[in-house]
């Protein structure tokens, strides 16, 4: 059986140049990371001549021991890939983060837990941030971790769907975890770590929030969940990116659809053409994750909710709201999910007719 390598160890040929999660796998083939940082010429063709310079002669190992002095100081936990506090599904990804930069717990990322991503447009539709929040918060009531990116739109709806049923949400950066980006969600991290949750990354300290972490960034997103729900994404969004990941890496793949006038309908759109299970709502996604929703989640009828409405008399969301004794975020969700059904129309308001 393979030495495990320590964090330090990990951390150190993280912070190498031009040396990979991919590479440090192949590290870890030749052998220890330990035994390597002792004769770093054992692993020339994989470690640059500017690595082995830096591991012969210590510079590594103390950029390493200052990486980890200043993550202490911030209240980070650094996480290397054979602890046992590292996630389980992470771990088993192509190029898995060779240590995670965490603020918060990851005591919910066990195997027996179920966890969802959800991802989607940054300029979401008000009624694509309402479903994606109220799929979050159904999901999370059941005990489904929810994982997104912290960035506006539907990753914020996502991440306070979970916080408003008391759930857990995990969210990944893309820049080094000694700030929050965008930086107006540095409130919303907050509220996710104080309830139970986590906010971390695999960047460096001091790393800002470049166009080329996010890719990276998106493949944690889907490595640490069984399922991936798109909720609007244009054809360039990232959240096709985490999509693919999570195919290629076995993992489902689900998205909400629709019209295909907006462009951010184009990826839900293409997902479900191509396979992805379509999504309408929780019951769609826990369905699929073999999780059962709480039994007031299960009582709420869409037929109750067209009892509501009359094809002659437009109602507004507050007349529909006291009607139904739903919370206007879960209402629209299931507005929405009727007008995709052609069982509803939006007039301008807005207001509301049974088709």
């Amino acid at each position: 059986m393979r030495a495990l390598d320590t964090p330090f160890e990990l951390l150190t040929f993280a912070l190498l140049p031009d040396l990979g999660p991919r590479k440090i796998v192949e590290l870890r083939a030749l052998g220890t990371l330990s035994a390597i940082a002792k004769a770093p010429e054992s692993a020339r063709g994989i470690l640059s001549p500017e690595a082995i310079q830096r591991l012969r002669c210590g510079d590594a190992q103390r950029v390493a021991a200052a990486e980890r002095q200043r993550s202490e100081a911030l209240g980070l936990r650094l996480i290397g890939l054979d602890e046992a506090d590292y996630p389980a599904l992470l771990r088993q990804i192509f190029d898995p983060p060779s240590v995670l930069y965490v603020r918060g717990g990851l005591a919910s990322c066990h195997q027996e837990v179920p966890a969802v991503a959800i991802v989607g447009a940054r300029g979401a539709s008000p009624q694509g941030a309402s479903l994606a929040r109220a799929i979050a918060r159904d999901l999370a009531a059941a005990g489904v971790v929810i994982v997104s990116g912290l960035a506006r739109g539907i990753d914020t709806a996502a991440h306070r769907g979970a916080l408003d049923a008391g759930g857990v949400t995990l969210a990944i950066q893309g820049r080094g975890m000694d700030g929050i980006y965008p930086a107006e969600k540095a409130g919303l991290a907050a509220a996710i770590v104080a309830a139970g949750g986590a906010v971390l990354g695999e960047c460096p300290l001091g790393i800002g929030p470049r166009a080329e972490n996010f890719p990276r960034r998106n493949r944690i997103i889907a490595g640490l969940a069984q399922a991936t729900i798109v909720v609007e994404a244009t054809r360039r969004s990232g959240a096709l990116i985490t999509a693919r990941v999570a195919l290629d890496e076995g993992r489902d793949v689900m998205a909400v659809p629709g019209h295909p006038s907006d462009e951010r309908s184009f990826g839900p759109n293409a997902l479900i053409r191509d396979g992805a299970l379509l999504v309408r709502d929780a019951a769609d996604v826990a369905a699929e994750i073999a999780v059962e929703l709480p039994a007031t989640r299960a009582g709420i009828s869409e037929d109750g909710l067209l009892g509501a409405l009359r094809p002659d008399v437009p109602a507004s969301l507050e007349d529909l709201a006291a009607r139904s004794g739903l919370r206007v975020p879960e209402l629209l969700a299931r507005l929405t999910e009727l007008e995709m059904g052609a069982k509803v129309r939006r007039l301008p308001g807005p207001l509301f007719v049974r088709a």
